[in-house]
């Protein structure tokens, strides 16, 4: 057990993805924890039930940063230890990723794979990818053999169901008899205040948060991202992995779960309005899904369902630190974007360093950028 986290005393706002696993790391290491959340256990309020869970960064390359992408590579063996080590299963798969296209974009598609490549040839820690002919596309993804002749597929890519890890880290908490305080919002600088005794208040609200980032004199401002995903029953199609459609306009993933449940997603609006699906992009995605698989026709709708992921001015994760003399400490951790289930590991990781020593490794080798307030000494995040 480690000596500081054992003496130590944190307040946890937002029991969304980060602050759940921030939680029960911190008790498993035999602090005191205390989590505080304005929605119910149920997560309704979290970007993270709104989520495919694809941990996919040779995919992701084409459209972020270098060290985002460094970030998933460290987080997908992460997973594998953190999942194993709940009381309560999660489902996680790592068969790769396949991308499809029809005939029409295969320009794109020529582009996408040149990208991938040059991606691979800079960071030599991630697989390069495998073009497949329609005898290897047969092989390695049958169900879509008839419809398409060629393909790309990414090793080494996986996914994890988010309603499962959600629930099982809530089971971990109350195993662990971690006091959680469900409906109830709290203010990060009353939490502070030297009356409660935390050592840490860590604001893990994401969207929620966006007053205090702003108070707290970032650079960046945090805004909302929409996404959108549907959860499909279709038990006539039997996709062995997650699967990506170069489209026009967005790339469509179908992300299969246990039980023949399918997530299918692709919009990135910029807005911060959460109000139901629109009929466009439900068309889209419908009828995108329906050219990959003809079974889809048959799909039940289970959900449609929309959320915001909170991101900052550069698309970038970071973690802000401020010290202020007779208050807690306080961390927060925001700016996920799209990449939450991705990434978040790494972040965990990083999160834990600093609060144990003050500084991160992890965070230098990753660049995962870490700011400090103006009161505060720079290299202690360094």
């Amino acid at each position: 057990m480690n000596h500081v986290f054992s003496n130590g005393k944190y307040a946890i706002i937002g029991a969304g993805l980060m602050g759940r696993l921030l939680a029960v790391a911190l008790a498993k290491r035999g602090a005191q924890v205390e989590l505080f959340e304005k929605g119910g256990s149920d997560g309704n309020l979290a970007a993270a039930r709104i989520a495919a869970a694809m941990l996919a960064p040779l995919a992701e390359s084409a459209i972020t940063e270098d060290n985002v992408v460094r970030m998933g590579v460290y987080s997908l063996p992460r997973w594998k230890q953190l999942i194993n080590e709940l009381a309560k299963p999660v489902y996680f798969q790592q068969n790769g990723t396949l991308i499809l296209w029809h005939r029409q974009d295969a320009s794109d598609a020529e582009r996408f794979a040149s990208h991938l490549g040059r991606n691979c040839d800079h960071n030599q820690t991630l697989a390069k990818p495998i073009h497949l002919d329609s005898q290897s596309l047969a092989e390695i993804e049958p169900s879509v053999a008839e419809r398409f002749n060629q393909g790309l597929y990414l090793p080494n890519e996986g996914q994890l169901d988010n309603r499962q890890l959600l629930e099982a880290l809530l089971v971990e908490l109350t195993l662990m008899k971690v006091p959680c305080h469900w409906n109830q919002a709290a203010d990060p600088d009353l939490l502070r205040t030297q009356k409660n005794g935390y050592d840490w208040v860590i604001d893990c609200r994401g969207l929620g948060a966006k007053a205090s980032w702003g108070n707290a004199g970032r650079s960046k401002d945090l805004r909302g991202v929409r996404g959108e995903v549907i959860r499909l029953h279709a038990p006539e199609v039997k996709l062995r992995r997650p699967t990506r459609l170069i489209h026009p306009r967005y790339p469509i993933y179908i992300a299969p779960k246990e039980d023949d449940v399918y997530v299918v997603g692709a919009t990135e609006i910029e807005s911060e309005d959460v109000s139901p699906m629109s009929v466009r992009s439900a068309l889209e995605l419908l009828s995108a899904v329906y050219t990959v698989h003809s079974g889809f026709a048959e799909a039940r709708i289970l959900e449609m369902a929309t959320q915001c992921r909170p991101t900052l001015k550069d698309n970038l994760p970071e973690i802000a630190l401020d010290r202020k003399p007779n208050q807690a400490g306080l961390m927060m951790i925001n700016g996920l974007y799209r990449h939450g289930f991705m990434i978040s590991p790494a972040i965990l990781d990083c999160a834990l360093e600093v609060l144990d020593s003050g500084s991160s490794k992890t965070a230098i080798d990753l660049g995962l950028q870490m700011t400090a307030s103006a009161e505060q000494e720079l290299s202690t995040c360094a």
